[in-house]
């Protein structure tokens, strides 16, 4: 299977954790990839569902987007398969949670404005500088939540340097589309009484994703999929240059 765009994110059944994964093709046409018992925090479950992809038969010989949670885990296990041929973009979504959750209650409002109008800023240069502000101005009281905000920041801004059409540009920053399949198990989940093990709840997940499945439709502003074709592959004609250079120099 060939993709444009992978996204993994995980969901809480009952006592357990769920990594779910959702491919993007070119056409902008959804397929959910595999699910499996872990969470995104959990290098080796992160790792192993990736290699049950691969072997059946996902591609990573070409360059890619990877829609995640901010897990560095994930982020490591991702990269261990597709090298330099994969590009981040850390959920602005999760991002915004995670700075917001480290203020009183009292700045949480003004904060949460300032980084919206940020992600919204349809330029990744102003977006940065708007958010490097930010941190600036939290540091001395709230350091932790500047901290925060700085970890990863510019991964939070990837999908921006493409210069996407506005709709497919906000899809694509955050993990929202799989959000919505992983409210699909959550409402099936909820029919249950009582778990009988780990084995039943995934066996009612995949389940769940082969029901949805069956509703997906293209993503929002898929008009503009074909132009992160394009960007994706200009980057793998640069890796490809790259990984010449270094073969020549060895």
């Amino acid at each position: 299977l060939s993709l444009t765009v992978l996204m993994i994110d995980g969901v809480h059944v009952d006592d357990h954790v769920l990594l779910v994964a959702l491919g993007i093709d070119a056409d902008s046409n959804k397929h959910v990839l595999g699910v499996r018992e872990g969470a995104t925090e959990n290098s080796t479950a992160c790792t192993e569902l990736l290699a049950e992809l691969v072997e059946r038969n996902l591609r990573t010989d070409y360059t890619i987007l990877a829609v995640l949670d901010g897990s560095k885990a994930l982020a490591k296990a991702v990269r261990a398969v597709w090298g330099k041929r994969v590009l981040i973009q850390r959920c602005q979504v999760h991002k915004l949670r995670n700075v917001t959750e480290q203020l009183p209650e009292s700045m949480r409002a003004s904060v949460k404005k300032t980084m919206q109008q940020a992600y919204r800023a349809r330029s990744a240069k102003t977006a940065k500088q708007l958010l490097t502000n930010l941190a600036r101005r939290l540091r001395a009281d709230h350091p932790s939540a500047a901290g925060s905000l700085e970890e990863g920041l510019d991964e939070t801004l990837t999908v921006m340097g493409f210069h996407l059409p506005e709709w497919l540009e906000r899809t694509l920053s955050t993990t929202n589309a799989i959000e919505n399949l992983i409210g699909s198990v959550r409402q099936l989940g909820r029919r249950v009484r009582r778990w009988r093990d780990g084995q039943m709840i995934v066996r009612w997940t995949a389940t769940a994703l082969i029901e949805a499945a069956k509703r997906f439709r293209r993503v929002r502003g898929h008009a503009g999929m074909a132009k992160l074709v394009v960007v994706l592959q200009a980057m793998d004609g640069a890796s490809a240059a790259v990984v010449d250079a270094e073969e020549k120099a060895a």
